[in-house]
C-alpha cells in the first residue's frame, strides 16, 4: 500500500493559508472542475490541435471524463500516482486532465529520461502506472516501462502511446476514446472529485546534481500560477499557443502553457520539437500567437529567421523565452528579427516567477528578467550568512508565496539545505535587484567563478562575448586553476564559415573596457553545447570537461 501523499508534503502554515484565500489566490477549486468550467463556457471552440487532430472544448473534456473513468476501472483511485513520460502529443494533454479530473497524480518525467530517472521517480513516488511511448527516437520506451516492475512494489500498469502496443500493455490512446455516455462519465467524476488542497501533480526540481526532487503542487496553487501566468502574459479565448518545449516541463505546462491555455479558453497547438523550419510552418498554419522556448531554441530561430525570413511568424505575438538567462543581445533581436514581442520569464518549477510585463520599456524587456508575478511573492537577495544585501547588490535569491511549496516530497534533509527554518526556498539563483523592482539574473551561486577572490558572473562574460562577430554559441565556466583558484573559460560554437581565436575574444572584450580579471584564460571551441534534459546548458558537464582537459 502507497504511503499517502500527505505524509510526505510540507503544508503552508495556517495564517498564510488563511490570507492566500482571502486574497483570492486560492480559489477552493480542483484544476479538474476548472478545466470543465472552461469546456461548458464555449463547448464548440477549438481547444487542441496535434498535426491534423483536432478538438474541440466538448471534445476534449469528454475524452478527459472518459479517460479518467478508465484509469479508475484499470485500479488506480485517487491519490495514486502515475509516472508520465509522454512526447508532445494529443495523449499528453487527455491523460494529464484525466489525473487531474480523478485526483490520481501524475509524475512529470521528461522524454529524455532512462531507467535510472524514471525507476528512481517510480519508487520515491510509490507509482502504480507509467505512460510511455511505444518508441520514441529509436529507443524503446515500452519495454523500459515493463521492467520498471522490478523496482515498484504491488500492481504496476503500463499504459503505452502509440501503433505498437504489446501484449501486457495497456493501450492508452484506447483509455482516452471518446466515452460511450459522456453524462454518465462525468457524473462518476464530479462525485469523486479532489479536494482543491490536495497534489495536482509532481513536478520534478531543476539543475544538472543529482537525481531530481519531487515538487508537490496543489490544485489551489498551479490554478493559481496557471491564471496569474495567463494574465501577465497577455492570454485570452483568442490565444493560440504553440508548444514545443517537453510538455511535462513547468514553463510549457502552466507558465501559462498548456493548462493555462485551457483555463482561458483559448487554443494549444501541439508540436514535438522546437526546429526552426517546422516551427515556423506550424505557426504559419495554425495562426500561432504565442509560443515558449529557451535560450538556445531562440538563437536557433534567430538565426533561421536571418537566413530564410520570418514572414511566417506574421500572426506571433509574443515569445516567451526563459528556462535560462537570455543574452542582452539576443533579447534587442527577437523584436527586429523575429517580430514578435519578447517576454522574459524567470522562474522555478518550486514556484516563483518572474515575468517582463507585455507594456516595460524595450530596455527593461531587453536587460532584465522581470518582477514577480503576485504581490504577495516575497523575495530576498542575501550574502552567504542570510544578510540582505543592499539594493543593486547581487545575491542569493529566497522566496516564499502563494505558489511556491514549502518543502520537497519525502526529502527532509535536502529540505534542511533547500529550505530556511521559516520558510524560504533557497533558489540557488544570484540575482540583482533593479531600482524599479526587476531582477536581472547574475547566475548561479555555483555558477560564479571566483578567480583570486575576485566574483566574475559567468552570464555576464557570456553577454559580452554573444556581442562579438562570429558568435553562434557561447556558455562561461569556472577553470581549476592552482595558483588563482579559478580562471575563466569559455565554450564557443562558432557561426558557419567563422573562425573564433582567443585572442579575437580578448581584444574585443578589451575593446569594451571590462576589467581585466574577467576576460577569458581558455578558449574551447565546439560543434553543439550539451544540453540537460530541459534544454538548458548543461554547466555541470562543461565544468567537468575543463577540469579533465
Amino acid at each position: 500500500m502507497a504511503t499517502p501523499i500527505s505524509d510526505g508534503i510540507v503544508p503552508w502554515p495556517g495564517p498564510e493559508v488563511a490570507r492566500y484565500v482571502a486574497a483570492g489566490y486560492w480559489a477552493g477549486q480542483p484544476l479538474g472542475d476548472l478545466l470543465r468550467a472552461a469546456a461548458d463556457r464555449t463547448p464548440e471552440a477549438l481547444a487542441l490541435v496535434d498535426g491534423g487532430l483536432r478538438f474541440t472544448y466538448a471534445d476534449l473534456l469528454d475524452r478527459i471524463d472518459a479517460a479518467a473513468g478508465r484509469l479508475l476501472d484499470l485500479g488506480l483511485s485517487g491519490g495514486d500516482r502515475i509516472v508520465v513520460q509522454l512526447a508532445n502529443g494529443w495523449e499528453f494533454v487527455v491523460l494529464t486532465g484525466a489525473c487531474l479530473r480523478a485526483g490520481i497524480v501524475p509524475v512529470m518525467a521528461l522524454p529524455g529520461h532512462r531507467r535510472t530517472e524514471l525507476a528512481y521517480l517510480a519508487a520515491h513516488a510509490e507509482a502504480a502506472a507509467i505512460a510511455v511511448p511505444d518508441r520514441l527516437r529509436d529507443f524503446d520506451h515500452q519495454r523500459l516501462g515493463h521492467e520498471l516492475a522490478e523496482v515498484v512494489p504491488g500492481p504496476w500498469t503500463v499504459l503505452v502511446a502509440g501503433d505498437d502496443v504489446a501484449p501486457g500493455s495497456v493501450d492508452l490512446r484506447a483509455v482516452c476514446a471518446p466515452a460511450d455516455d459522456p453524462a454518465a462519465a462525468r457524473a462518476r467524476l464530479d462525485a469523486a472529485r479532489p479536494g482543491s488542497r490536495d497534489v495536482a501533480v509532481f513536478l520534478l526540481s531543476g539543475g544538472t546534481t543529482g537525481l531530481p526532487k519531487l515538487i508537490a503542487r496543489t490544485h489551489d496553487d498551479y490554478a493559481y500560477n496557471a491564471r496569474a501566468s495567463a494574465e501577465v502574459s497577455g492570454v485570452d479565448a483568442g490565444t493560440v499557443y504553440l508548444v514545443t518545449l517537453p510538455a511535462g516541463h513547468n514553463f510549457p505546462l502552466a507558465c501559462p502553457g498548456i493548462l493555462g491555455m485551457l483555463l482561458a479558453g483559448g487554443t494549444v497547438v501541439m508540436l514535438p520539437s522546437p526546429e526552426p523550419a517546422r516551427a515556423f510552418a506550424t505557426i504559419a498554419a495554425e495562426r500561432v500567437t504565442h509560443t515558449a522556448v529557451v535560450p538556445a531554441v531562440a538563437g536557433r530561430w534567430l538565426e533561421h529567421a536571418a537566413e530564410h525570413g520570418a514572414s511566417e511568424l506574421s500572426t506571433l505575438r509574443v515569445l516567451q523565452v526563459g528556462g535560462a538567462r537570455l543574452a542582452d543581445e539576443l533579447a534587442r533581436r527577437v523584436g527586429p528579427v523575429l517580430g514578435a514581442r519578447l517576454q522574459q520569464v524567470f522562474g522555478m518549477a518550486e514556484g516563483l516567477l518572474n515575468y517582463t510585463r507585455l507594456d516595460d520599456p524595450d530596455e527593461v524587456v531587453c536587460t532584465t528578467q522581470g518582477r514577480p508575478m503576485c504581490p504577495d511573492d516575497e523575495v530576498r537577495l542575501v550574502d552567504e550568512f542570510d544578510r540582505d544585501m543592499p539594493p543593486g547588490e547581487p545575491g542569493s535569491l529566497l522566496t516564499r508565496g502563494p505558489y511556491t511549496p514549502r518543502g520537497y516530497y519525502r526529502a527532509p534533509e535536502q529540505n534542511a539545505r533547500a529550505f530556511t527554518a521559516d520558510g524560504w526556498y533557497r533558489s540557488g539563483d544570484i540575482c540583482r535587484r533593479t531600482a524599479d523592482g526587476n531582477l536581472i539574473v547574475e547566475g548561479r551561486d555555483k555558477d560564479m567563478i571566483n578567480r583570486a577572490g575576485e566574483k566574475i558572473s559567468a552570464e555576464e562574460v557570456e553577454n559580452l562575448v554573444y556581442q562579438l562577430p562570429g558568435i553562434s554559441q557561447v556558455a562561461a565556466v569556472a577553470m581549476p586553476d592552482p595558483k588563482l583558484g579559478e580562471r575563466v573559460c569559455v565554450y564557443v560554437v562558432p557561426q558557419p564559415g567563422h573562425r573564433v581565436t582567443l585572442d579575437q575574444i580578448r581584444a574585443g572584450l578589451e575593446r569594451m573596457e571590462i576589467a581585466r580579471f574577467k576576460l577569458p584564460e581558455r578558449l574551447v571551441v565546439v560543434d553543439e553545447l550539451p544540453s540537460t534534459k530541459v534544454g538548458k546548458v548543461d554547466k555541470k558537464a562543461l565544468r567537468a570537461d575543463i577540469a579533465a582537459r
